[in-house]
């Protein structure tokens, strides 16, 4: 079993879903059970996949792990957008988070691919 803290992939993950509660709070009341659980839902999903997959005992359970929290990156990525596009969030915000998810996803997969080889 792996030690989830040593991914630098978790790491990010971890912040950036505290990113995303941070910002999230900004968001309409009117949408608490729409827009506002739906992304704060897919950005922890993402550091909390890379947690369950490294308890996993081989390379193949953790690639899969890996793959959902890249799958959740997916989500939170057009999430960020559809947010933005409704005004619910401003330019400066948009951007930093939709680099920051596009990192993420960038790490997911590369170490996935190393799992894999």
């Amino acid at each position: 079993m792996r030690d989830f803290h040593k991914y630098k992939v978790w790491m990010k993950g971890h912040e950036f879903a505290l990113d995303i509660y941070k910002v999230s709070k900004l968001f309409p009341k009117e949408e608490l059970f729409g827009l506002t659980s739906q992304i704060r839902r897919a950005a922890t999903s993402i550091p909390i996949n890379v947690a369950e997959g490294c308890g996993r005992r081989t390379d193949a359970e953790f690639a899969y792990f890996l793959d959902v929290a890249a799958g959740s990156a997916s989500e939170v990525e057009e999430e960020l957008l559809l947010t933005f596009d409704l005004d619910m969030l401003g330019q400066d915000d948009y951007q930093r988070l939709d680099e920051d998810v596009k990192q993420i996803k960038a790490m997911l997969g590369a170490l996935i691919d190393t799992l894999r080889q």
